[in-house]
């Protein structure tokens, strides 16, 4: 049986990915920054590397034939994906399935699409064999980005989403880690509808039974919101171009995606919602 080498096992869709490859018996390398956050589980070795650290990566990558290449979430975080990427190749890797995102592109919209666009080419340019998962935002994160009076508000205008979970995007992950027939393949990973985020909030309301609400802002407006976090500009402005992006429709797309590669339906945000009332708890 060939060996795949998961980066991010410490995370939520990392770890969900790596239980699953367990459950089917696969023989799995964790690489983590951190091995004592990694899971426990039949048929893993667990390795530590940290991205920066070329020399530990292609020991930690040596024997293994497939990579899940789970990007990070730092300012800079460029760099670290390239060197992943060097370090698998130089190690033998044959073939990369990395976790991008559904509107990546040379010039997007939302700022962070940028660098998974970049890293899409520089793993295209290793000649490796390569499959790429581009999700859209996750539909677990949906009820953090309402505030606990219930208020959801930036610049996105009438413009809609196809929130997907991680649970759907995992299922898919281990089909393509564990079958053949995906090469040079970017797969749009999204849930069953596109909604404004009037909708979502409409689906909150109805699900914690508290009041749930969209507040538009202007540019100005948003940017003078968030002020009081003091966060990089790298955040900030990937905060504000996140809606941004629903309002131009770059993130509205619906694929089959779930349904076709693992075998169901994509949950909705009513189910999610649903079966997680603990998500919306903070909400007064």
């Amino acid at each position: 049986m060939t060996t795949i080498a998961l980066t991010g096992a410490t995370g939520e869709l990392g770890g969900r990915v790596a239980r699953r490859l367990a459950a089917l018996g696969q023989t799995q390398r964790l690489v983590a920054r951190d091995p004592g956050r990694a899971p426990q589980l039949p048929g893993a070795e667990i390795v530590q590397a940290s991205f920066e650290d070329i020399p530990a990566l292609k020991q930690a990558f040596s024997g293994t034939q497939t990579l899940f290449l789970v990007p990070g979430n730092v300012e800079g975080r460029l760099k670290g994906h390239f060197a992943v990427v060097d370090a698998a190749v130089e190690a033998g890797v044959e073939r990369i399935i990395y976790l991008s995102f559904l509107a990546c592109a040379p010039h997007p919209t939302f700022t962070h699409s940028r660098e998974h666009w970049q890293t899409e080419d520089y793993i295209r340019s290793k000649g490796v064999r390569y499959t790429f998962l581009r999700p859209n935002f996750y539909i677990d994160a949906v009820p953090g980005w309402f505030s606990p009076e219930g208020i959801i508000q930036g610049p996105a205008g009438n413009g809609t989403i196809s929130w997907v979970s991680r649970d759907d995007i995992a299922d898919v992950a281990a089909t393509v880690l564990t079958t053949e027939g995906h090469d040079g393949f970017a797969y749009a990973l999204t849930g069953p509808e596109a909604l404004t985020l009037d909708q979502t909030a409409a689906w909150l309301a109805a699900a914690s039974g508290k009041a749930a609400s969209y507040k538009e802002e202007t540019y100005e407006e948003a940017r003078a919101s968030r002020a009081k976090y003091n966060a990089s500009e790298w955040d900030f402005t990937a905060w504000i171009s996140t809606y941004h992006a629903i309002a131009t429709g770059e993130l509205s797309l619906v694929s089959h995606t779930v349904q076709v590669l693992a075998g169901h339906s994509p949950q909705s945000l009513a189910e999610y919602l649903k079966r997680n009332p603990a998500s919306y708890k903070h909400i007064i």
